[in-house]
């Protein structure tokens, strides 16, 4: 090239930049500070491929630092191609609010819809689904990739706020409008974002449509669809049909069997998931910190302390590995949950990096669940250094103070939470009844059927006392009469999801809640009572688990 005078040419240039970034940047470096007077062209090629590199950390600053000396030099003006790249590339928020800054201030509003779909991706990235819903608006014809980008935003269930299920509402309802494009049809991707969706929400009639829309469009079952529908069966309940589709996958990767081992691990079958684990590394496939997570969380789940404890030595004893904070976070719960607080305790105090605010919040539930006041003093006190916003924290030590009558503190905490501007987050369920899902907060009075779901609560209140049913007030966080507490208890967000299934519902269809908290004891036994009472399975996934009930007992065996 150099002899030949091609050096001068901006393509050829452009090529050999890209092919000696792939193979030694350092000499992709060399030749580009080489050349006089670089075009635009030939640094948004070098930009694009040093942020190709496997070395990401120390190539986003390159990139960047390439990107700097564009606006130094008065000659070049980025363009629509300049920033895509730098927008996968940025490290955090606060970055590409300025990078979109320099987009409007360099090209405009008259950017292509390359650049829209990368500020689509990078807000959504974030959690700003707001903002990236209205970028996808304003592209007039998306194609496959921007639905893509859009439904798997979606799809995940997560804001900047936290977990929403609305979210993954969206992604059905989005889904249903590209449908009706002609000219853009689903692939792989988009299955995958669809079916997560459906996992978040347990929508299991729009979940086992999507598996079937898989199948009648011959759309390829590889290791990321085969993984998102075992996901999604597992947290629809149907545990079987999840199995099945492992079963049949013709090929199954770490991701396939992290899925089924968490599978078998929220439902409570911890003997299946480390027999799965053993079966695993028997494959020859290595296990990585998921596997680790899923399983030593099936372990907890069940109580098999032994066992996970091992599958915790085994990361450095077996594979060489140091254990991340996560692995420490699932020992912390093993043991917590266990009643074996102190050694819980010990473990955190004893970790070699600082615990974070999910460690101390489990070591807090733990307390707070065998009675540990003294470690849930000590755990709320580092959690209010960490997450002083945070309301979940505040609720565990008021719901530990309430269980032993102890007003004074419940009032405190709660003053707390008032001067800081914390709000509880409310209790809701969503029920899912002829393929529609219906969702209820505590005391919900919105619902069409409101007045036939009080009264059928009236009779199932009659008929608990019928059979012996005595309310579990402690769980009430007031400080008023018993009568009222067991009034309070009555409308939490899954009696009201239950009534309205046994209203509306076929008589021998399962009821299926998803619950965004924890399930208390009272509704815990009220539900074991109930499926007796009214011969129905009742399916519960709350924030840790799933609860089976049938017959009067429930597949936790009072273990959660």
């Amino acid at each position: 090239m150099v002899t030949t005078g091609l050096t001068h040419h901006t393509y050829p240039l452009s090529k050999l930049l890209y092919l000696s970034s792939t193979l030694a940047l350092p000499h992709a470096l060399t030749i580009f500070n080489q050349i006089p007077n670089p075009t635009i062209f030939l640094y948004n090629t070098l930009i694009s491929s040093v942020l190709s590199s496997t070395n990401r950390k120390c190539e986003t600053h390159l990139a960047f630092s390439l990107y700097e000396r564009v606006l130094w030099d008065k000659t070049l003006r980025p363009n629509s191609h300049t920033y895509p790249s730098l927008f996968k590339a940025c490290g955090s928020h606060l970055h590409g609010l300025a990078l979109h800054a320099h987009v409007l201030k360099f090209l405009g509003l008259a950017y292509d819809d390359f650049v829209q779909t990368s500020l689509l991706n990078f807000y959504a990235k974030y959690g700003k689904l707001g903002v990236a819903r209205c970028l996808f608006d304003q592209i007039r014809n998306p194609d496959l990739a921007t639905w893509n980008s859009m439904l798997s935003a979606y799809g995940s269930g997560v804001t900047s706020e936290g977990e929403d299920t609305s979210v993954s509402m969206e992604a059905l309802c989005l889904f249903t409008e590209m449908q009706k494009n002609p000219l853009v049809k689903p692939n792989e991707v988009t299955l995958v974002a669809l079916v997560s969706a459906c996992a978040n929400l347990g929508a299991l009639c729009q979940g086992i449509w999507a598996h079937v829309y898989v199948l009648k469009y011959n759309i390829k079952l590889n290791y990321y669809v085969g993984t998102a529908l075992i996901d999604m069966y597992s947290k629809c309940g149907c545990l079987d049909l999840a199995y099945q589709v492992f079963d049949e996958l013709p090929e199954r990767d770490i991701l396939c069997y992290n899925a089924m081992i968490g599978g078998f691990g929220i439902h409570g079958y911890g003997h299946k998931a480390l027999q799965l684990f053993e079966k695993m590394k028997f494959q020859r496939l290595v296990p990585d910190d998921v596997t680790f997570v899923v399983t030593m969380c099936a372990c907890s789940h069940v109580g098999l302390v032994d066992e996970g404890c091992k599958v915790f030595e085994s990361i450095n004893e077996d594979y060489g590995k140091e254990p991340k904070l996560e692995h420490y976070g699932c020992l912390i719960d093993l043991l917590g949950r266990a009643g074996r607080v102190q050694e819980a305790e010990e473990k955190l105090k004893g970790m070699p990096m600082k615990p974070n605010a999910i460690l101390w919040r489990s070591l807090l539930g733990a307390a707070r669940v065998h009675g540990n006041l003294q470690v849930g003093e000590i755990a709320l006190k580092h959690l209010l250094e960490l997450e002083p916003e945070t309301s979940g924290n505040y609720v565990l030590l008021s719901n530990m103070y309430a269980s032993i009558n102890r007003w004074e503190d419940v009032k405190r905490v709660r003053k707390l939470m008032k001067d800081h501007g914390i709000n509880k987050m409310p209790g809701s369920s969503l029920v899912e009844v002829n393929g529609a899902m219906h969702q209820f907060l505590i005391g919900d009075k919105t619902h069409p059927w409101s007045k036939r779901i009080y009264w059928k609560l009236e009779e199932v209140g009659k008929r608990l006392q019928q059979y012996g049913h005595k309310p579990r007030t402690k769980e009430v966080l007031f400080d008023i009469d018993e009568e009222e507490k067991e009034d309070a208890l009555t409308y939490h967000s899954e009696r009201l999801a239950i009534a309205f299934a046994l209203v509306a519902s076929d008589s021998t269809a399962p009821i299926r809640i998803i619950k965004n908290l924890r399930v208390c004891s009272d509704c815990h036994e009220s539900t074991k009572l109930i499926s007796m009472i009214y011969g129905r399975d009742i399916i519960v996934r709350d924030r840790i688990r799933f609860h089976h009930f049938k017959n009067g007992t429930c597949s936790c065996r009072d273990y959660w």
